[in-house]
């Protein structure tokens, strides 16, 4: 009985198939954010970020906010989101802290980067300078809760029950169909 060279070459190529799909599910996960976090994967290339909003606030404060989303390595369709503060040093605005809106990869890139994903992004020029935003889950889930954030010296404290809401700022809405009435047909 001999072996045809096809089905020699035919099983090979099923079994490195099979072997690469066992390594790639048996490694270990790796947190997509810590990539992302500085800009690069771990392929080298860069991560796909997208500004989101930003609000400067008075010229005596010389602050800058942004939300920045960033696009998953692990999943196309996922983001995280970073809120960053930055602080005029020498004419330039300097980054002065940064922390997460929400967890590593909760929120979908193409609402949170499209049309009407701001449903709220309050800042305010006091001491401390509170920060609270609320970004679009999906059009039909309408848009997430506040998180709210203080910056202390530069410094972000991220805790919702001592954070005050921002009076007096800048706030933007619209995403979503939260809490909006819709008419239905009898």
């Amino acid at each position: 009985m001999s072996i045809q060279v096809a089905a020699l070459v035919r099983g090979g190529a099923v079994l490195v198939t099979a072997a690469a799909t066992a390594a790639m599910l048996s490694a270990p996960a790796r947190s997509t954010e810590a990539a992302a976090h500085d800009g690069r994967t771990n392929g080298g290339r860069p991560a796909e970020t997208r500004q989101i909003a930003s609000s400067v606030l008075d010229a005596d404060e010389n602050v800058k906010f942004t939300l920045t989303a960033i696009r998953s390595t692990a999943d196309p369709l996922k983001a995280s989101v970073r809120l960053k503060a930055f602080a005029r040093k020498h004419g330039r605005f300097v980054l002065s802290d940064e922390v997460r809106v929400g967890a590593v990869d909760s929120w979908f890139w193409f609402p949170v980067t499209g049309r009407g994903a701001i449903c709220e992004f309050s800042t305010a020029s006091t001491d401390p300078a509170p920060v609270a935003a609320s970004l679009l889950i999906t059009p039909a889930i309408g848009c997430s809760l506040p998180e709210r954030f203080e910056l202390r010296d530069g410094k972000f404290e991220a805790d919702g029950h001592r954070a005050q809401a921002p009076h007096g700022g800048v706030r933007t809405g619209g995403g979503g169909m939260a809490g909006q009435t819709v008419a239905r047909g009898t």
